[in-house]
């Protein structure tokens, strides 16, 4: 009986395409390996964003903390800020996690172009505005799918409804 009943309230999820963005990114400052793995911090030059429901331009400033776990995985989490069309600031933090074959991943790091489905690359962001119109982010949850290319990450994000 209460499987029956939890079937009946239970709410799949599904995705709603937020935007896709074209992340600018410098060359990786090299921190050095810590206790925690081999840190590395990515600056943010800019870029650009777009979907049904915002647009606009990522701002210079921020950057992508990384640590390269011992087992391989690189655990993503970038801070920056967006601007929309129409001058709203939206601040993003996006965590995540990246990983795949070794010769794949040695490939990413050497600047290469690689197909994304040959690596996981999946991240969680969170956003933060005061700007009228844009709130509805602030409590929502979005999920996003990335794929790194030499001077650039293409972040795409959706919305889970």
């Amino acid at each position: 009986m209460m499987n029956d009943q939890i079937a009946q309230v239970s709410i799949t999820p599904s995705l709603r395409l937020l935007y896709t963005s074209i992340i600018e990114v410098e060359t990786p400052l090299l921190v050095g390996h810590s206790p925690y793995g081999e840190r590395r911090v990515i600056p943010i030059r800019g870029g650009d964003f777009s979907g049904p429901r915002l647009s606009g331009r990522v701002l210079s400033g921020g950057a992508d903390w990384q640590i390269i776990r011992g087992d391989g995985i690189v655990e993503v989490e970038a801070r920056y800020t967006l601007e929309t069309h129409d001058g709203a600031l939206i601040y993003v933090c996006n965590w995540g996690l990246r990983h795949g074959p070794k010769d794949v991943m040695k490939r990413l790091a050497l600047g290469e172009e690689v197909d994304p489905s040959k690596y996981y690359f999946r991240t969680t962001p969170k956003f933060e505005t005061g700007a009228i119109g844009y709130e509805w982010l602030n409590g929502i949850v979005a999920i996003a799918t990335g794929e790194r290319r030499a001077k650039e990450v293409i972040i795409t994000v959706y919305e889970v409804t």
